[in-house]
């Protein structure tokens, strides 16, 4: 029998396959653009109460606007924060804490 942690591992894993599969087919059709998992499910600390966090990155904001609201009608993400590529770079090498961890934690989900 399979331990909690192998459970953990494998559900995790299929999401991330499903997470990065959804997002790659997205951004083929919104060149210049990349989605960012971020949050517990990126850091590995999630639990059953877990949402899935995603970050819309286009090189303008009403580009990442529409990414956005693809990835919450495709069904990818409970909730999308759209931003430029500009104001994407300033927040996670910026001096808010909470921007900077996030830009550590984030994983890219768009390349495999």
């Amino acid at each position: 029998m399979p331990s909690l942690a192998a459970i953990r591992e494998h559900k995790r894993d299929a999401k991330l396959t499903q997470l990065h599969k959804g997002a790659s087919a997205l951004v083929a059709t919104h060149p210049g653009c990349e989605v960012w998992l971020f949050g517990s499910l990126a850091r590995g600390d999630w639990d059953a109460y877990s949402d899935v966090d995603l970050l819309a990155i286009a090189p303008s904001k009403a580009v990442a606007d529409g990414l956005a609201d693809a990835l919450l009608s495709a069904g990818l993400a409970d909730d999308v924060i759209a931003l430029s590529q500009d104001r994407w770079q300033a927040l996670k090498s910026g001096d808010d804490p909470y921007w900077r961890a996030i830009g550590n934690d984030a994983l890219r989900l768009d390349h495999p």
